[in-house]
């Protein structure tokens, strides 16, 4: 009897050990059934970031109507986060052009990158949109993306095709061509002063084109080198190291002339904030340019008194002759003239030509 009484009260256990067991499973295929759809599995998780070596940013431009010319960016990173948020950063220094002072021109005339040095890309990714990459390995994916480029943030709609690598990559490039008009980013004036550098006509857009690959973050590569995944920027197509030659130097300085970067307070010789990235940028290719000896001239538009003009022409060069010297120019190596209103390079009739016509350039008189 005592037997028995244990042997029932064993079996009441055994099944209420098993009506909870069972209680549990159907909770936890609950929990499972009623998370939202793509958080049964993040795509990001761990986040990702780009292999630059094995990436690829090109623009295309078109010149008199007809010639299009393919240029890219040689530095650039990327990262998604495990929430989806994704960015790339853009050196704009790095600006490829296969020619070296057409590169000099898109810095300094196009870009301003001494005064933007980077343009940004940033998105939020939907993990639902990415839930059947395994499967499918390969799906064209829409996109809402903002970009901050010379100063200017707007957002854009576009699709991508995403192609699954591996595991843990998968590349990211564009479907079509993405257009990018440059008058949404104030670059209206720098392909106007570009065209009169390069003597051609620019339409004023680009065609942009890329082929992104990303890895994920904390996957060590069987590889040991050359896959792709070097974050170190390229030094392809930036400004070159060590000291420039004569044709290298005289192009320099007649691009430089072109760029009115530098700003003065109104009818004064005081140099404002502004100015000294470029003023930095141009100290550093007279260091490189040491055989050269540099004229600063200083040009007015026409109104006001030609003898007050003059003066005040004369004291914005020395002003910019004066700073060149406290960043380590050798005096003897410049010198300051001011023309005032005698050599404008626009007709003085327009506020924005007048801008123009107000402005310092830099010539070489020696070496």
């Amino acid at each position: 009897m005592v037997l028995s009484l244990t042997g029932l009260c064993g079996g009441k256990a055994i099944r209420m050990h098993l009506f909870k067991r069972s209680i549990y499973v159907i909770a936890l295929l609950l929990a499972i059934l009623t998370q939202p759809a793509g958080a049964q599995q993040n795509p990001f998780a761990n986040g990702w970031h780009l292999l630059p070596d094995a990436s690829s940013l090109n623009f295309q431009s078109v010149k008199q109507q007809t010639k299009v010319e393919t240029s890219s960016f040689a530095s650039f990173t990327g990262t998604i986060d495990p929430s989806g948020r994704a960015e790339i950063r853009i050196k704009l220094e790095s600006v490829d052009t296969k020619v070296d002072l057409r590169n000099v021109r898109m810095r300094f005339l196009f870009f301003e990158s001494f005064l933007y040095p980077e343009a940004v890309v940033t998105l939020q990714l939907d993990p639902v949109l990415f839930r059947n990459i395994k499967k499918v390995r390969r799906k064209v994916v829409p996109l809402t993306y903002t970009l901050n480029l010379h100063g200017v943030s707007k957002s854009f709609d576009t699709k991508v095709v995403a192609t699954l690598l591996g595991p843990h990559k998968i590349a990211v490039s564009t479907q079509s061509p993405i257009s990018v008009a440059v008058s949404d980013f104030n670059l209206l004036e720098g392909i106007q002063t570009l065209e009169e550098a390069a003597g051609v006509k620019i339409i004023p857009s680009a065609a942009v084109t890329f082929d992104f690959v990303f890895k994920r973050n904390g996957i060590k590569s069987k590889k040991p080198a050359n896959d792709g995944s070097n974050t170190t920027p390229k030094r392809v197509a930036l400004e070159p190291d060590g000291n420039l030659d004569n044709d290298a130097c005289k192009g320099r300085f007649e691009i430089l002339s072109r760029s009115s970067s530098v700003f003065f307070n109104s009818g004064s010789a005081q140099l404002t904030a502004n100015s000294r990235p470029f003023l930095d940028s141009l100290a550093d290719i007279i260091t490189r340019c040491p055989r050269i000896k540099i004229e600063v001239s200083g040009h007015t538009d026409s109104d006001g008194k030609p003898k007050a003009n003059k003066r005040l022409s004369k004291a914005r060069a020395q002003a910019v002759v004066d700073y060149l010297v406290k960043h380590g120019i050798p005096a003897e190596r410049l010198t300051s003239v001011g023309y005032g209103e005698e050599y404008p390079a626009y007709q003085n009739n327009s506020p924005q030509n007048k801008r123009r016509n107000r402005r310092i350039e830099f010539t070489i008189i020696e070496g």
